[in-house]
């Protein structure tokens, strides 16, 4: 008995040494766990706020960060924009695509150099032709114009001389037309001088504006022009405001009722504004109301010194009025485009009237009543049709009676 107890007592320290090595393995295993849930939990969290703050980056951005698309493509031939698309486009003010067809001789100059200041504040795209002399296109001209001014990049405003463009006609997206116009018989005598004489700026002078006019037709009194029915003078050439809204359509072009109706009906579903240039303080005030991205502060810079003496520099040299004899006869050819004028006016009075602006209607500075004075002695252009004759016949009755 005494051995087997001896024997028991020697196996004890083993025993107990064994066990205190598994119990320090496993508590070295168990620790393992506990401190790789630290550091996984605490991957997970960085992880989270990160996506979270690269999303709201992305949100704020509208789209992820340039390094971020530089990586993926260089990692891979897959780029963000094969798995997702373009970024969202930018928000544009509307409308965007503005178009200024302007008239020649009724301020567009004018509006021209307070575009190019607005542009440069308001960092829009201006787009002015240099095109002077084209105002009527043929049918692949109008369409490769037209793409043009839709490649600008918005927002745009585009300037020219020329007839409106039926966009919509070619499944092109329609622009917003904006335009101004001036009593009929002001814009021809201006462009009459004009075109001899220049304005104030010196380096447009006449000569370099008209080299091959002869001395005869550059000094070719006025009143003889219209009474004499010189080609200047007459329809069609007098027949001018009235095709700039009509369109492209030969018959844009012939002076009587069907160009008149249609120029009628592309302004109402066509243009934003027509001004008319007596009231130019108001036509500004509105287009800075309606296109306030294009025109914010035009009436600032309008009545500024500065512009002021760029302004007085485009105006007509050597202008002269003619005899009311000569006016006349002139308002009498130029009967359709007083009605267009009358018609336009009333339209931005109109205007005026919804927005609260106050107007103050002034008197044309030609009206029918100093046709009853004269009676009219010329006869009208011989190249003129005898149903048109007809219609001279009632215009002239309209005239002297209203």
């Amino acid at each position: 008995m005494m051995k087997n107890f001896s024997s028991s007592n020697n196996q004890t320290p083993n025993h107990v040494r064994e066990r205190e090595r598994n119990n320090r393995k496993h508590s070295l295993l168990s620790s393992i766990p506990l401190r790789f849930s630290l550091r996984g939990y605490g991957f997970c969290m960085a992880t989270l706020f990160l996506f979270c703050f690269g999303s709201l980056f992305y949100q704020l951005n509208g789209g992820p960060p340039k390094i971020l698309l530089d990586i993926r493509q260089y990692l891979g031939e897959s780029t963000y924009l094969d798995d997702h698309g373009p970024p969202a486009p930018r928000v544009l003010p509307f409308p965007s695509q503005v178009v200024y067809n302007r008239v020649g001789k009724c301020g567009s100059r004018t509006v021209v150099i307070l575009l190019r200041l607005l542009a440069e504040k308001h960092q829009f795209n201006l787009v002015s032709s240099d095109i002077h002399n084209k105002t009527r296109l043929t049918k692949h001209e109008q369409v490769d114009l037209m793409k043009n001014i839709s490649n600008i990049p918005q927002p745009f405003l585009y300037t020219r001389h020329v007839h409106f463009l039926n966009f919509t006609r070619f499944r092109i997206e329609q622009p917003v037309y904006i335009n101004i116009i001036r009593d009929p018989i002001n814009r021809f005598l201006s462009n009459y001088f004009f075109r001899r004489f220049g304005d104030w700026r010196g380096e447009q002078n006449h000569l370099i504006r008209t080299p091959g006019m002869k001395d005869d037709e550059r000094y070719l009194d006025i009143n003889v022009c219209i009474l004499e029915n010189y080609p200047e003078c007459s329809n069609p050439r007098v027949f001018y405001i009235i095709p700039y809204f009509c369109g492209q359509h030969p018959q844009c072009r012939e002076p009587g009722v069907w160009a008149l109706e249609r120029a009628k009906q592309n302004v109402l579903e066509n243009y934003l504004i027509v001004g008319i240039l007596e009231e130019l303080e108001d036509v500004l005030l509105l287009l800075e109301r309606l296109l306030p991205h294009y025109f914010t502060g035009v009436l600032n810079i309008y009545r500024s010194p500065d512009y002021r003496k760029m302004g007085n520099m485009t105006g007509t040299v050597r202008k002269q009025t003619p005899t009311l004899e000569a006016l006349q006869v002139l308002y009498h050819r130029m009967r359709y485009e007083y009605e267009f004028y009358n018609f336009i006016r009333d339209q931005f009075h109109l205007m005026k009237k919804k927005i609260g602006l106050k107007s103050i209607s002034k008197t044309p500075a030609y009206s029918p009543s100093f046709l009853r004075e004269l009676a009219l002695r010329t006869p009208e252009p011989l190249d003129e049709d005898e149903e048109l004759d007809t219609d001279l016949e009632d215009a002239n009755s309209w005239l002297v009676h209203s």
